[in-house]
């Protein structure tokens, strides 16, 4: 894993897979969504007003920074929703 954030220390527990835009990826049982993308990513999506990418702000659910998608459609905020094995992440493709 080559994402911006990185693991302080190694906690014993299942993995869980998901995919990022189509690309496979592992987390932990309990990670959040964002820090799963994150371990993986630079960039958790693109910002929809202009160029650049967005990680994510406050961490708690109140701005609104962390929306992503679900293959099915679904929204969530990244920063408060745990992984779930077989999630397919929709980003809008910030892969950096």
């Amino acid at each position: 894993m080559s994402g911006l954030f990185r693991r302080l220390a190694t906690r014993p527990g299942a993995t869980v897979p998901f995919t990022i835009d189509g690309v496979q990826a592992e987390a932990r049982v309990g990670d959040l969504l964002i820090s799963a993308i994150l371990l993986h990513r630079h960039a958790l999506r693109r910002f929809e007003f202009g160029p650049g990418e967005r990680a994510g702000y406050c961490l708690m659910g109140a701005c609104q920074d962390c929306w992503v998608g679900l293959a099915d459609g679904r929204r969530l905020r990244a920063c408060t929703t745990l992984i779930e094995s077989g999630m397919a992440v929709v980003t809008g493709g910030a892969d950096a």
